[in-house]
């Protein structure tokens, strides 16, 4: 899959073969992913799911932990704000591990078995938007959306990278930026190997370092307050959003209505979502929190299985 993705002459990259790809690999039936779906888990169920900035096609990408998030979670939606796929690696080295694979599979599976997957490309992908409106293996391709949750508020849902003042007056700039973020992703990927052989959680190093530096925070703080302008200008009562990395809920008062800003975050550095409940309630989960929980769980679990059949033995 994604064998033809290539360079026209000027250097864009194409996207025709590339989703019609995807739609053949959608309808591969017989054809299972490299890590097989595990059986018997209790998925939990969301009315709505939010993720972006999976940046398939780099070593970046946290594609285990998203399989693991996409195995134990199953939605009515599920929307994929933007940087699904890393169009501006991919063209300058293909690097497409079987993990990436199973992770349009999974995506792929739920489209055919009736949930609603809903794709807005990012900037890093934005090669698919020239497809907007149309429908390949059941996935919307979207310029953006608006998603109406079960409580009743109106929320715009974009990836945001319209509201980068970088990408909008500078975007010679943002390749520069790339290049040492990718960078920074290798050595995340150092730090997370060893904390794994010392059986240590996943730690984000990048993370960690974004939210020490004054310039990066204050560039946060003025992009999420640019999109939320630009939601209440659009009369919504809120907006979903990723490109920036950083998982976020705040509200922001224009002429004395309140805006909900929601970032889903990103599944390179913090491997989040934004999930909505039956009832509406929304929430930023921190998948590797999440995973060490279950651990504990289930550690707790076996231990007192173990305790009970050593007190059986005994008596």
């Amino acid at each position: 899959m994604l064998k033809r993705f290539a360079k026209t002459d000027d250097g864009a990259v194409t996207a025709h073969d590339t989703i019609a790809d995807i739609a053949n690999f959608a309808g591969r039936g017989g054809h299972g992913p490299a890590t097989p779906e595990p059986k018997g888990i209790e998925r939990r169920q969301f009315r709505t799911i939010w993720i972006s900035d999976v940046h398939l096609g780099t070593k970046g990408c946290n594609a285990e932990l998203l399989i693991d998030f996409l195995d134990h979670t199953d939605s009515e939606t599920i929307y994929l704000v933007g940087d699904i796929i890393d169009g501006w690696r991919l063209k300058k080295k293909f690097y497409w591990p079987p993990e990436h694979n199973d992770i349009v599979w999974r995506i792929m599976k739920r489209a055919r078995r009736g949930t609603r997957v809903v794709y807005i490309p990012g900037n890093h992908d934005e090669m698919f938007r020239q497809f907007t409106g149309l429908n390949f293996g059941g996935v919307e391709i979207r310029r953006a959306a608006f998603h109406d949750t079960a409580d009743g508020r109106r929320l715009m849902v974009l990836h945001g990278d319209e509201f980068d003042t970088v990408m909008l007056a500078h975007r010679w700039l943002a390749f520069v930026g790339d290049a040492a973020y990718h960078v920074m992703m290798r050595l995340n990927g150092w730090v997370a190997t060893v904390r794994q052989m010392l059986g240590l959680p996943y730690w984000s190093i990048s993370k960690a370092a974004k939210h020490k530096v004054k310039n990066a925070v204050e560039f946060i703080g003025r992009y999420e307050e640019v999109v939320a302008r630009a939601a209440a200008q659009r009369g919504v009562d809120g907006v979903v959003c990723g490109h920036i990395h950083t998982a976020e809920h705040r509200t922001f008062a224009f002429h004395g209505d309140d805006i909900e800003y929601w970032n889903d975050g990103d599944w390179v550095e913090g491997c989040n979502a934004l999930v909505e409940h039956a009832d509406g309630r929304m929430e930023i989960l921190d998948w590797p929190a999440e995973m060490a929980k279950r651990a504990t769980e289930e550690a707790s679990v076996e231990s007192a299985e173990g305790s009970s059949k050593e007190l059986a033995d005994a008596a």
